[in-house]
């Protein structure tokens, strides 16, 4: 039986390939599927084996270990050493459970791990700028290139591998006899530059020529490192020195030899002047064809149209070297216009029917010598003009300047734009065609793993604008906006959003490095245990930092989500002394141990009700919403301490949360159950955190609740922070036809209202376009703000949410969803025919899973209900008969997955 099982190939830590990982000893993980057969009923693993080939020799064939354990299970052999590759291989026993015996799976096939440099002392390269550039800080640093040409020695040595590594201080593409270095855009990616710097392995042994001259070459723009960053004109050079630099390192290695051949970047490479002008992350790029050197990347340079400068070597810096787990940002998709637009002043714009992420590629043309061609990007029209002004000061501008010869296949190198439509102005000729142009869609690429989709079509649509936010959100960092003068990674934004993320995409390995960012920075000394709002910092690095409740409790939730999702341990242990100097020391509190009540708080930002002039001006008190999430906070820390075996500080913290949850509840909860702050996002936080002292007090709540809901003709009264909630607090106090009609709302402030004026993505405010079709005035009007899709969350958990079935409501016929979880994949489908439920799971081997099938809406106000059924493996499927209650509670499966 068991043959009818496979594990896939081994996984290395969270690494998308597990070439150049940066681990000595990588954990190991693997899935099962059952290809083209039924899944077998409740089979679990009961062991495997592992083999691994080191150079041409097996090492430990049979090294048997005992358990269900197959997601990140311990290395077994001797660490890997710098540079060494491995092959590895898994094979399982198990039993279904009406087995006698045990019988082992056929092997997985092979995965290749390979080491990337795991020590300093392996670089022999040095960073190197320019010789003779003095960049000024306070304007845009322009591009610069760097080439070197070699031979290989000795010349009759066949190459066996021939591997680059390769970082900047800026974003960078490498090219090897003019052919481009991997795929990656804006590498090495934004991380904290003043602690850790990423760098890149790239295998370029197809790109080396063997017997001739070769040339390895770099353009580096200015990107994170030295842009202008922050609102309100920002500030360039946040890192310190101005000097764009690169470190490079090419080894090859020969058949009849172990030691490599070795070029590193030293003062012995050449520096060019780059064609591109000026590119920034906020302005856009200026690309001047009639400086263009055609042959600069290659090893037959013409040096009379540009003469090289020499390089100087810059001191290595402070910031600690890492081959990451996170993938690179790559081009992941292609669209073309959905059609050409004219303007009523007579402008040609591109519409992609979308709101994306990423860069224009123009096909082919002639550009006049000394002609301007300028792509303006924007993400709404008014008035059927472009409409600019949401993007503050960032320019979203590249411009092309012609040398009367052809561009071909051209876009910009180191620049993102976030834009539904493109203004072209200055094209030759004739209008131009759709044909002429393709968008190219980047983001972190990450791998999807989780899917969901029902009856209703506006559902599905919303939920589609959520993915969109997400991956045009998830640019190397999980940012707030994707395009005007801010795109910045927002811990409180992530932290709302960040189940959801959790769900859709496998975030494990880019958030992991992120969270890493953070603890760097709040763990430094000027920050007395204060987390930054934004990471990486780039707001607050003069020094001085402000708590910030929400924003600051990123530390503790982050981690939480990414172990549910992962079952990662060591992402807790990493982050462990971050999350207890924020709760023990960060935090400025009051004598009962809550928050100091003068502190300023964002709170729930972004209310309905907020002026656009003062985006915190919300009906919920602020403290009271910082005193719940340390409530919550506390709680959540003693249940990862608990995890990972620090019992002592999990009971302190568990006892702390008792306090919290009792003060809370003396402070703002009257003995009748009414709070203080009678808003949906007050009483949703409370009912989630279980802060009401008891049934009565949950009853009381949940009546409030329904009448705030009812009086607002079921629209949202929630901002960033109540969004994610108040659907979850209806479900828990057995109200979930309330959360159904208010998802189906159509009015503003609601979810689908962005949908009647076009959306296809979350926007930061419930009414960036206003029902007249205006765009509002505030400074915080983005149309692209993953926020307040934070009610995916409630989508994914509920398995298709409730059946609104009351007159008048249209109803969901069925609902299904799939998640890609650590031990394969998990399905669910349900669907309701003349009154009949019907549902059909998919659990993967060596999982189980707690059903939860429809209930008639009896449930006590409270707790979640937990009664089910346990199943394992297989595929199950459930019946009911005629449901006499038109609204119901749908079947649960997320939250039960498990081991």
């Amino acid at each position: 039986m068991d043959r009818l099982v496979v594990p896939s190939a081994p996984q290395f830590e969270h690494h998308e390939t597990g070439f150049g990982i940066g681990h000595a000893s990588p954990r190991l993980s693997w899935t099962f599927t059952t290809p083209g057969v039924r899944i077998p009923n409740s089979w679990t693993q009961s062991a495997y084996e592992l083999q691994i080939i080191r150079g041409s020799q097996y090492h430990e064939q049979t090294h048997h270990v005992p358990g269900e354990q197959a997601v990140l299970v311990p290395w077994p052999w001797e660490p890997l050493r710098s540079r060494e590759i491995a092959r590895v291989r898994v094979r399982c026993y198990g039993k279904e459970v009406a087995a006698l015996n045990e019988s082992a799976t056929k092997w997985s096939e092979w995965s290749t791990v390979e080491a990337g440099l795991l020590h300093q002392d392996d670089w022999q390269a040095a960073f190197i700028t320019s010789s003779q550039r003095v960049p000024d800080p306070t304007t845009s640093v322009s591009p610069i290139r760097f080439r070197k040409r070699f031979q290989l020695t000795p010349k009759s040595s066949p190459i066996l591998r021939a591997r680059l590594y390769i970082t900047a201080l800026g974003v960078y593409h490498a090219y090897l006899n003019g052919k481009r270095v991997g795929n990656h855009c804006m590498a090495p990616g934004w991380t904290a530059y003043d602690h850790r710097l990423n760098y890149q392995a790239f295998d370029v042994t197809d790109l080396i020529q063997d017997n001739e001259e070769n040339a390895l070459t770099v353009e580096v723009g200015p990107g994170w490192y030295a842009s202008r960053l922050g609102f309100n004109g920002g500030k360039r050079c946040c890192y310190g020195s101005p000097d764009l630099a690169i470190l490079a390192q090419l080894e090859v290695s020969a058949e009849d030899s172990e030691a490599s051949w070795v070029l590193p970047s030293n003062d012995t490479w050449e520096c060019l002047p780059s064609a591109i002008q000026s590119s920034e992350i906020y302005d856009g790029e200026v690309y001047d064809m009639r400086l263009e050197n055609q042959t600069w990347s290659t090893a037959n340079y013409d040096t009379q149209q540009s003469t090289p400068v020499a390089t100087r070597v810059l001191p290595w810096p402070q910031a600690k070297l890492i081959s990451p787990n996170a993938p690179p940002v790559r081009v992941v998709q292609e669209l073309p216009p959905a059609s050409i637009l004219v303007s009523p002043s007579g402008k040609v714009i591109l519409d992609f029917g979308q709101n994306l992420v990423g860069k224009l590629r123009i096909r082919s043309t002639v550009l006049p010598q000394d002609q301007q061609l300028t792509l303006t990007h924007a993400e709404v029209l008014e008035d059927g003009e472009l409409c600019t002004r949401p993007l503050r000061t960032a320019k979203c501008r590249d411009i092309v300047l012609g040398s009367g010869e052809g561009l071909s296949n051209w876009t910009p190198a180191f620049t993102f734009h976030g834009f539904r439509y493109v203004q072209v102005d200055g094209w030759p000729g004739v209008q131009p065609s759709i044909d002429d142009f393709v968008a190219l869609v980047m983001h972190t690429d990450m791998p999807r793993r989780g899917w969901f989709a029902c009856s209703n079509s506006h559902i599905n649509s919303l939920h589609s604008n959520i993915v969109w936010g997400m991956r045009g959100n998830f640019v190397s960092v999980p940012t707030d906006c994707p395009q005007r003068d801010e795109r910045l990674g927002w811990t409180g934004d992530l932290q709302v959003f960040a189940n959801s993320a959790a769900y859709l995409y496998n975030t494990t390995g880019m958030l992991f490095e992120w969270l890493q960012d953070l603890s760097a920075e709040h763990l430094e000394d000027h920050r007395r245990g204060i987390p930054p709002l934004v990471v990486p910092d780039v707001l607050q690095k003069a020094g001085g930092s402000l708590a910030q409740a929400v924003w600051g409790d990123a530390v503790v939730v982050v981690p939480d989500v990414l172990h549910l999702y992962s079952a990662d341990t060591n992402i807790v242990r990493g982050q462990y002394d971050s999350m207890r100097v924020w709760l023990d020391f960060g935090i400025p509190r009051s004598p009962d141990g809550l928050w100091d009540p003068d502190r300023w708080q964002l709170g729930d930002w972004l209310d309905p009700t907020a002026p656009p002039d003062n985006p915190r001006d919300s009906r919920t008190d602020s403290v009271l919403v910082a005193d719940a999430y340390l409530a919550h906070i506390t709680a959540t820390l003693a249940k990862m301490c608990e995890a990972i075996g620090e019992t002592a500080d999990a009971t302190r913290y568990a006892a702390d949360a008792q306090r919290l949850k009792s003060a809370f509840a003396d402070k703002y909860i009257s003995p009748q159950g009414n709070i203080m702050s009678n808003t949906q996002t007050a009483i949703s936080l409370a009912i989630c955190f279980s802060l009401y002292r008891d049934i009565d007090q949950k009853r009381t709540a949940a009546a409030s609740l329904s009448r705030l809901i009812r009086r607002s003709n079921f629209a949202l009264s929630t901002g960033f922070v109540g969004t994610k909630f108040i659907t979850q607090a209806l479900t828990i106090t057995g109200q979930p036809p309330l959360a159904y009609r208010m998802l189906l709302s159509k009015k503003c402030p609601s979810w689908l209202y962005p949908l009647t004026q076009g959306a296809t993505t979350i926007w930061e405010r419930w009414d960036s376009i206003r029902p007249d079709g205006s765009v509002n005035t505030g400074e915080m009007t983005s149309f692209n703000h993953y926020a307040l899709g934070s009610i995916a969350n409630w989508l994914h958990t509920s398995v298709g949410g409730i059946a609104p079935l009351e007159p008048g409501w249209k109803a969901l016929q069925w609902a299904e969803t799939r998640f890609n979880g650590p031990y394969g994949v998990v399905k669910c489908r349900w669907e309701v025919n003349d009154g009949e439920f019907h549902m059909v799971v998919h659990i993967p081997p060596n999982t189980r899973a707690l059903v939860i099938l429809p209930v008639e809406q009896h449930i006590e106000v409270g707790d979640e209900d937990e009664t089910g059924t346990w199943v394992g493996s297989g595929v199950h499927e459930f019946r009911l008969p005629s449901l006499t209650n038109k609204a119901f509670l749908l079947p649960h499966l997320i939250g039960r997955y498990r081991r």
